[in-house]
């Protein structure tokens, strides 16, 4: 049962890793989104770096996100 369990899950996951193939403007579109995240990230970086309040650099990285990616931390939570 357990081998069946098994099996069953890796074709769950490769079926669904060939469901996810992206077109080469889609794959663009994602290459892109994810400098636009990380440059984000690198100002929320800078930010906290300087003497500006923990709020002020989260309220930009917020902004900056908007429409960007899943969640108000623009995709990337920590542990605290």
């Amino acid at each position: 049962m357990k081998h069946l369990l098994m099996g069953l899950l890796v074709c769950l996951g490769t079926a669904s890793a060939l469901a996810q193939t992206h077109t080469d403007k889609e794959r663009a579109e994602d290459i892109a989104r994810h400098r636009a995240m990380a440059a984000a990230h690198e100002r929320a970086a800078a930010c906290l770096a300087s003497t500006r309040d923990e709020k002020v650099c989260l309220a930009e990285l917020q902004a900056a996100c908007k429409g960007l990616a899943i969640g108000k931390y623009c995709g990337m939570r920590h542990v605290h």
